[in-house]
């Protein structure tokens, strides 16, 4: 059971044997889920503070034998204690409104999730590593480079810029265009696999 947000240390505290508004970040610590002080489940809990997570939110990790009903009884008690549940694909959501992610990679989370092939997920894992949005940023840099050059150009005639000349400027936006192209096919060849 995981849980992400500002109050989800003090959330989790209420029903471990521990207070974890007090222990070190990225620390995982043994106890056990309690309701007004009958012990539900022995567990290992996991604490990771903010900003250094997925949501760049405090998030608190909670590993129970996995049962079914243990786990609800787990999930209802901190329910009955101030958490709420997530939608669907709320994690992803606030790593996104935070600016962990950008809107590819959080694009790229459904499909490792959706994923049916070990083709897919790779792809998929790839693009959350930012290949795309990595090769989008560079060839938006170029674009703006060959801005700053005709401007420049433009602006300051009078100084000793290189002069940007329509060759030149067309061979760079062929350049970009060829990049482009090749982004489009990945883009297309990514759509069959």
């Amino acid at each position: 059971i995981r849980l992400s947000g500002p109050e989800s240390l003090e959330i989790a505290s209420k029903v471990f044997t521990k207070d974890l508004t007090k222990v070190e970040t990225h620390t995982i610590h043994y106890g056990y889920i309690k309701n007004n002080n009958e012990k539900i489940d022995e567990v290992l809990v996991s604490v990771m503070k903010a900003p250094k997570t997925f949501t760049k939110e405090d998030i608190v990790e909670i590993n129970c034998h996995g049962g079914i009903a243990t786990t609800n009884k787990v999930l209802e008690i901190l329910l009955n204690n101030g958490a709420r549940l997530a939608e669907p694909g709320e994690f992803t959501k606030r790593a996104f409104l935070n600016g962990r992610i950008d809107l590819s990679q959080a694009e790229s989370i459904i499909d490792i999730i959706n994923s049916k092939t070990k083709k897919e997920s790779k792809a998929s894992l790839k693009q959350l590593e930012g290949f795309l949005s990595k090769k989008i940023k560079s060839i938006r840099k170029k674009i703006m480079d060959v801005m700053v050059d005709i401007e420049a150009n433009i602006d300051y005639p009078e100084y000793d810029i290189e002069e940007v000349t329509e060759k030149k400027v067309e061979n760079m936006l062929k350049s970009i265009e060829k990049e482009l192209m090749s982004l489009k096919n990945t883009f297309d060849n990514g759509k069959i696999i």
